[in-house]
C-alpha cells in the first residue's frame, strides 16, 4: 500500500469513523445473534423430539430490516446513521416517539474510540485492521454476555483461530507465545472453575469464559494473561459491589465475567506489552 494512502485510510480519525459504522453493525449482532442461536436450538430440539417447532419470523443479521420494537416502524438509512441519527431524533422513534435505548450510540462511540486508539497505537499499517477486528469482536461478545450471560462458540472460537493464524503468518506475536497463551488462557480459568465447584458445589463461571481467555491469550500472548485477569477481576468486583449497593443486582444473580475480560484485554492491548510488564516489574 502506498504510504501516503495508508496515512489517510489508516489514520486514527479515519479508523474512528469506520469504527462508528462497525459499532452500528455490532448493535445488530448483540441483539440478533442470541435470538438466532435460541431459535436454532429450539429447532434442533424439536427435530430430535419429532415435534413441530413453533413458527417464528426468520431472522438473520441482515434480514429483516431493523424496526422500532414498539410500533414496528422500519428504520430508514437516514435514521440509522451512527450517533448522528440518535441526536437528530433526540433519542426517540420518528414514527411513535418511543424512546430509543442510549446503548445504541454508546456501543457505536465505544467502537469508534477503540478503532481510533488502535490506529494511534499501531500506526498507519495494515496490521491495525487486524487489531480493529479483535476489538470489534470483543465489544460484541461483551454486549452479548452482559445481556444473556452467553459467550457464543461461533464468536469465541473463530477469534481464537484468527489469533493463532495471525501469529503463524507473522502478523502479530510469535506463534509459540500465541499457542501457549491460548493453552494457558483456557486451562487457567478451567482450573479455577473446577476448584471453585469442588469447594462450594456451585459453578462460578461458564465455559465460554475459558474460550474467551484462550482467544485473548492467542492474540496477546501468555505473559499478558495475568494482567488481563487481574484487571478484569478488579473492575468486575468494583462494578458488582456498586450494583449491589444500588440494588441493581438482584439476590441470587451475578455479574457476567466476559465483559470485564474483554475490557481488560482491550486495555492491556492498547497499553502494550512493554508498558504492562514494566508496571508489574517483569520487564
Amino acid at each position: 500500500m502506498d504510504p501516503n494512502i495508508a496515512e489517510v485510510l489508516l489514520s486514527p480519525f479515519t479508523l474512528a469513523l469506520f469504527g462508528l459504522c462497525i459499532g452500528s453493525f455490532l448493535n445488530v449482532v448483540i441483539h440478533r445473534l442470541p435470538l438466532m442461536l435460541e431459535r436454532g436450538w429450539k429447532q434442533e430440539s424439536a427435530d430430535l423430539l419429532g415435534v413441530k417447532a413453533e413458527e417464528v419470523e426468520s431472522i438473520t443479521l441482515a434480514r429483516p430490516r431493523s424496526r422500532c420494537p414498539a410500533c414496528r416502524h422500519a428504520i430508514t438509512w437516514r435514521e440509522n446513521l451512527p450517533v448522528v441519527s440518535y441526536i437528530v431524533l433526540r433519542g426517540r422513534c420518528s414514527a411513535c416517539s418511543n424512546r430509543i435505548s442510549p446503548r445504541y450510540p454508546i456501543v457505536e462511540i465505544i467502537t469508534g474510540v477503540l478503532f481510533g486508539l488502535v490506529g494511534w497505537h499501531f500506526g498507519a499499517q495494515p496490521v491495525a485492521l487486524l487489531w480493529c477486528g479483535f476489538a470489534a469482536v470483543l465489544v460484541a461478545l461483551a454486549g452479548i454476555d452482559w445481556d444473556t450471560t452467553l459467550l457464543p462458540d461461533n464468536m469465541t472460537l473463530p477469534l481464537l483461530w484468527a489469533g493463532l493464524i495471525a501469529s503463524a503468518l507473522g502478523w502479530t506475536i510469535g506463534l509459540e507465545d500465541s499457542v501457549w497463551g491460548a493453552v494457558a488462557g483456557y486451562l487457567s480459568l478451567w482450573s479455577v472453575y473446577w476448584l471453585f465447584k469442588l469447594i462450594t458445589g456451585k459453578e462460578g463461571m461458564g465455559f465460554g469464559d475459558f474460550k474467551l481467555l484462550a482467544a485473548v491469550g492467542a492474540w496477546l500472548g501468555v505473559k499478558m494473561l495475568l494482567p488481563v485477569v487481574l484487571a478484569a477481576s478488579l473492575i468486575g468486583a468494583l462494578v458488582g459491589i456498586a450494583m449491589k449497593l444500588n440494588a441493581a443486582l438482584r439476590e441470587g444473580h451475578y455479574v457476567p465475567f466476559g465483559p470485564f475480560l474483554a475490557g481488560a484485554a482491550l486495555l492491556v492491548m492498547l497499553a502494550g506489552q512493554t508498558r504492562v510488564l514494566g508496571w508489574l516489574g517483569w520487564s
